[in-house]
């Protein structure tokens, strides 16, 4: 007998009371959609369960994408027998058999089906019996096994699984909401794009783009950052904002100490103009706390001003290094490192100003009308539309 399922299973979603079936529905289309290469494969849900049906694929690319998509606390590859006595033990000798390098195992009964004619202790020391009798080198540990069989016996079959395969945890993309991701080039922002998928969230990234200080490599390196991100979810809308002018209107203006601060004030008020055309309900950024002078207490309080909206800041209270690690993991670290300037970096301040207070910088940016630069740069903005695989479009969009 082959494996013909995947089973998945969910952790935290279990905890959601009476929300948790939005929560099953959005995951099973998260898997149905990342799963679309696979036309044979069909995504079903029972109760406390999920299964793939792999109907004749091979299931360890299927494992690989399933094991990427947030939601998911782990997963086991499966056979289903009927409500048999002997089809189980014949399924129970396949799953033994297909583990490598076992000597010692378990059998984990759970009978779901009462009407099943044994109980699970029973079942237990049937199934160990058989596979004992039938297999040569292997020993029954129960405390220590190198492999666990485990048993569901429920009402529309028996399912048979052996290795546990870890997912990444977290709710399915779209059940927190949308949030528009500050996306820079830098290793910060793609991760905190990544970790506030982990909690659901669906993003939209914006970036600010100021050519010619910054080159098209610089813009294309952000494209493959999002497309990145495409692995935990579904495709990315990046609105690109030419930011020249008034990125240079606030370095000849405004005091050189003050006009980093003002700088982000602006993003934060055209991202403030992105969210409410695509009725999203948070900014996401990649702000750690402490790391630079616009990311301190005072200045993050500065900037957060100018907006109603929350702004989420999942690594606020990660170091570097954690940063770092989680950046190599989901792949984004080598094209984060790429030589390729962003906004933040092109114009910055010899001595900027690293505890501004808001009405010193409320006083000193009203001595200058940004609206119709902040106007200019909304209707200029880009909007380039990244899918799993590749950036399929890119066109302008008026707002």
């Amino acid at each position: 007998m082959q494996f013909d399922h995947i089973l998945i299973r969910y952790g935290e979603m279990a905890l959601k009371g009476k929300n948790i079936k939005k929560f099953i529905i959005r995951l099973q289309e998260n898997i149905q959609h990342k799963l679309k290469e696979y036309p044979n494969t069909k995504v079903k849900r029972t109760q406390g369960r999920m299964f793939v049906l792999l109907n004749g694929h091979d299931p360890e690319p299927i494992i690989d994408i399933c094991k990427n998509i947030f939601g998911i606390q782990s997963l086991s590859l499966a056979i289903k027998a009927e409500n048999d006595i002997d089809a189980i033990k014949d399924a129970a000798l396949s799953a033994l058999k297909s583990g490598e390098d076992v000597k010692r195992f378990k059998v984990s009964v759970k009978r779901i089906e009462k009407g099943f004619p044994m109980g699970s202790q029973a079942m237990n020391q049937e199934l160990g019996g058989h596979l004992l009798s039938n297999t040569e080198g292997y020993t029954v540990d129960v405390h220590q096994p190198d492999l666990t069989i485990k048993v569901e016996i429920r009402s529309e079959g028996t399912y048979i699984t052996s290795r546990v395969i870890p997912g990444l945890g977290g709710l399915p993309v779209g059940t927190s909401g949308k949030s528009l991701l500050l996306l820079s080039g830098g290793i910060d922002s793609p991760v905190a794009g990544y970790l506030a998928m982990k909690r659901g969230v669906q993003i939209e990234a914006i970036h600010f783009h100021s050519p010619p200080f910054t080159s098209e490599r610089a813009k294309q390196k952000v494209l493959d950052l999002a497309e990145s991100l495409t692995k935990y979810g579904s495709s990315i809308k990046i609105h690109i904002v030419p930011f020249t002018k008034l990125q240079q209107e606030i370095f000849r203006e405004m005091p050189d100490g003050y006009a980093m601060t003002i700088m982000r004030r602006m993003m934060i008020r055209i991202s403030e103009k992105v969210s409410e055309k695509e009725s999203i309900l948070s900014m996401t950024t990649g702000d750690n706390l402490g790391q630079v002078a616009s990311q301190t207490m005072e200045s993050m309080n500065a900037i957060n001003e100018v907006t109603n909206y929350p702004i989420l800041r999942p690594l606020i209270t990660m170091d570097k290094q954690e940063i770092i690690e989680i950046s190599h993991a989901i792949n984004t670290y080598q094209t984060s490192i790429l030589p390729h300037e962003d906004c933040c970096t092109i114009f910055v301040p010899k001595s900027p100003k690293t505890k501004p207070k808001r009405d010193k910088i409320s006083q000193i940016e009203s001595t200058k009308d940004f609206t119709n630069l902040i106007e200019e740069a909304v209707n200029e903005i880009e909007v380039v539309k990244i899918t799993d695989k590749k950036q399929v479009a890119a066109f302008e969009d008026l707002l």
